[in-house]
């Protein structure tokens, strides 16, 4: 039985001069048009190529093909990603759970803002699902969630805080993939994230009550929290 080999995913050279790096990044914008006004359907190095105004061969240079184009746009939403989660679950000046409906909101406009470029990254997602860059990437999300949730559920037994985080990073996943798939107003986009907040927010207090039972008189709604559980909600 052969085996079908992936297509190279590595650039041919990184940039080292200001006019490299302009070239590429003019190259990758032109990638998000095509993908963006066009689909994943007619991506090409040659489409790419004509709407960056450069020649195929210029294009070669630094990507041997449309897979590697992909991937360096892929990596690229990874690390931005991770910046976002960083920046914002560890921004020290707001409570925990402000933190994490900023998170969600952010999380859902970018969802949506770049749905048809993120249709074709996860069409060829089988390509670098387990690239060294893929694996950083969720290695260092994976800490600074689980640093996250220590913080919130500080008194939790390890596997269930792990278990928590987890559900929240695959509801993430899940819910902003099947939200973005068809076009949202603005209204619609605030509207869904506040709700996907407010049932994360309900979870994490509700996990946080379960471990610690003098918090079980807690009323979410009316927010006086005891001492345990302010600090979630109130800088």
């Amino acid at each position: 039985m052969t085996h079908r080999r992936n297509p190279r995913i590595s650039v041919r050279k990184q940039p080292s001069q200001a006019r490299s790096a302009a070239l590429v990044a003019t190259i990758l914008e032109a990638a998000v048009r095509v993908l963006a006004e066009e689909g994943a359907a007619r991506f090409t190095t040659a489409r790419v190529a004509e709407k960056a105004g450069v020649s195929i061969g210029s294009l070669y240079q630094y990507f041997p093909n449309k897979a590697a184009i992909l991937f360096r746009l892929q990596t690229d939403e990874w690390r931005e990603t991770t910046a976002m989660l960083r920046d914002t679950l560890e921004d020290a000046a707001k409570p925990p759970l402000a933190r994490l409906r900023t998170l969600v909101h952010a999380f859902i406009r970018s969802e949506c803002a770049e749905a048809s470029v993120r249709v074709a990254l996860n069409d060829a997602a089988p390509l670098y699902r387990d690239a060294p860059e893929a694996v950083e990437v969720r290695q260092a999300a994976s800490v600074i969630i689980q640093r996250f949730m220590r913080e919130v559920l500080p008194d939790t037994p390890d596997a269930a805080r792990e278990m928590a985080s987890n559900l929240i990073r695959t509801t993430f996943s899940a819910v902003g993939k099947a939200f973005s798939e068809q076009p949202r107003s603005d209204a619609e986009i605030e509207s869904y994230a506040d709700a996907m907040a407010d049932m994360f927010e309900a979870y994490l207090i509700w996990f946080s009550k379960k471990y610690n039972p003098e918090q079980q008189n807690y009323d979410i709604h009316k927010r006086s929290e005891p001492s345990s559980i302010a600090p979630l909600c109130k800088a």
